[in-house]
């Protein structure tokens, strides 16, 4: 069964990268960008959900993902933005655990994702409070709807065509600053890496990430 090299490589980042493209490429698993995000709330109060990774970043070493901003993980975020994440490949014999801080993503950047999306995914964030009670099913069907008529005469009446990205819709970046790479193992022995570095924050500048530190870790 694969192990993680004998010597630590310097920076998990690539190997993250490998191993996502590798879980995409396997055709295992419907949604092999599906991670686990963990959070805090201003309360204390954690919470865990499945958001899809749209992009790892090597260097600098961020990841990316999209949400509603007012959305409870968006709220949690806004108070504590200190974040985890889970990868799990179980018909790879793989888990990726990631610890970072999690900040809003460049204006341009969510605008470009946003652009991408399918019209029906872009209506729909317009139409979902995201995390906010509704009646009922049909409730929800009927507001997409008049959302996507809303937005269908607007384009027709200033003659743009695209639909707009939402304010309080766009992307996080979890910048690393722990990460640990896991391979199973024969009788239990498997097989953990963790990296670690200091992220130092300097008013709205990007994080200024400082060296990896590596090391095994027992099962």
């Amino acid at each position: 069964m694969e192990q993680l090299p004998e010597s630590l490589p310097d920076s998990p980042m690539p190997f993250i990268c490998k191993w996502l493209k590798d879980a995409v490429a396997d055709g295992g698993l419907p949604n092999p960008d599906a991670m686990s995000l963990a959070t805090v709330d201003a309360d204390g109060k954690p919470a865990a959900r499945i958001v899809l990774c749209k992009d790892i970043v090597a260097d600098p070493g961020y990841l990316i993902f999209y949400t509603n901003y007012d959305s409870s993980k968006g709220l949690a975020i806004q108070a504590i933005n200190r974040v985890a994440a889970v990868f799990h490949w179980d018909d790879m014999n793989r888990q990726v655990r990631i610890e970072g801080l999690a900040l809003p993503s460049p204006a341009e950047e969510s605008d470009a994702y946003f652009a991408s999306r399918d019209k029906e995914s872009q209506i729909g964030a317009w139409a979902s409070n995201q995390s906010q009670p509704v009646e009922s099913r049909q409730m929800l069907l009927n507001k997409h709807a008049a959302t996507a008529r809303k937005l269908s005469n607007l384009a027709m009446d200033s003659g743009i065509m695209q639909i707009p990205r939402p304010p309080f819709w766009g992307g996080y970046r979890i910048w690393v600053s722990a990460a640990e790479l896991w391979v199973r193992g024969q009788a239990r022995l498997h097989d953990r890496g963790r990296w670690e570095r200091p992220l130092e924050l300097s008013g709205d500048k990007p994080p200024k990430p400082g060296a990896w530190t590596a090391f095994r870790l027992q099962p």
